[in-house]
């Protein structure tokens, strides 16, 4: 890694400095996040958080651990400035997506605080690229306040139940409706499309099952045009965990293994549909 062992120039201060062997371990994770044009990065002494909102109702956050970087430097005890998503995937991707056998684009970011642009160094075969993108001032984050304590109910499924779900669930349909329960039907997906309702079941002993805690019955809506941009992380991963507290706000934890074998996580959390009565149900 040619830019690991690089020190900054002289009298060059970075607030955070980070180095990867391969720069689409981040910019597939970023991909799966990327459903709006600004992100705000978040760096403290445990890694990277990049967080994406819509209409204050859907917030996604990608997880990039300390330990995935093989140096990953912060001089304060946090650091966080906004950006552009779309151009920072452009930059980690400007020798393309797919490299050749082999090889892989080499990355350094650097940032120097508020108000300096996120520096990134790229390499691949020998050729050197240097993008400076503009940060701005982060803007003020949804807090879903969803702490272990409040989860009423739990389960983890591997990925590809839900994968399998997506397609065949009607997606005509305006809502996802999730029922989470001890008692049968345990877990169901349900649509209501031009065709229909449509129902899918998982009993808590199905082989795709791998936790189940459910200490309640819930049954809440959620806007499928939400829960669409999850897709992107449940494409990438291999496990979902799948969370409810009280109130009906989802959490989905996916669990995204890279080619190298490090393990990052995308999290998504969604507010119930409002408009759905109890009667309705």
């Amino acid at each position: 890694m040619p830019f690991s062992a690089q020190p900054p120039a002289s009298g060059e201060r970075y607030a955070l400095s980070a180095s990867l062997d391969n720069a689409r371990h981040l910019s597939s994770l970023l991909r799966a996040v990327h459903f709006q044009d600004h992100a705000t990065c978040l760096a403290t002494a445990s890694g990277l958080r990049v967080t994406v909102e819509d209409a204050k109702c859907i917030q996604a956050n990608a997880f990039i651990q300390a330990e995935i970087f093989q140096e990953f430097s912060i001089q304060e005890e946090s650091v966080m400035f906004r950006i552009s998503l779309s151009v920072l995937l452009d930059c980690l991707t400007i020798f393309g997506t797919s490299s050749l056998p082999g090889t892989s684009t080499a990355l350094r970011m650097c940032y120097r605080g508020y108000g300096y642009p996120l520096m990134l160094f790229l390499e691949e075969g020998g050729v050197v690229t240097v993008c400076k993108i503009n940060t701005q001032e982060p803007d003020e984050l949804l807090d879903f306040d969803f702490c272990s304590t409040k989860v009423v109910n739990k389960i983890i499924l591997q990925s590809e139940g839900l994968r399998e779900a997506f397609a065949e669930l009607d997606m005509t349909s305006d809502v996802l409706q999730i029922t989470m329960s001890p008692d049968k039907p345990y877990f169901r997906l349900s649509t209501f499309g031009n065709a229909g309702s449509a129902h899918l079941d998982y009993p808590r002993d199905s082989d795709l099952m791998e936790a189940f805690h459910c200490s309640q019955t819930q049954t809440n809506r959620y806007k499928i045009s939400l829960l669409k941009p999850s897709t992107k992380a449940l494409a990438l991963s291999c496990k979902v965990s799948i969370r409810t507290d009280a109130q009906g706000f989802l959490s989905l934890q996916y669990m995204i293994r890279n080619e190298d074998g490090q393990i990052c996580f995308v999290e998504y959390y969604c507010c119930p549909d409002e408009n759905i009565t109890e009667a309705e149900l």
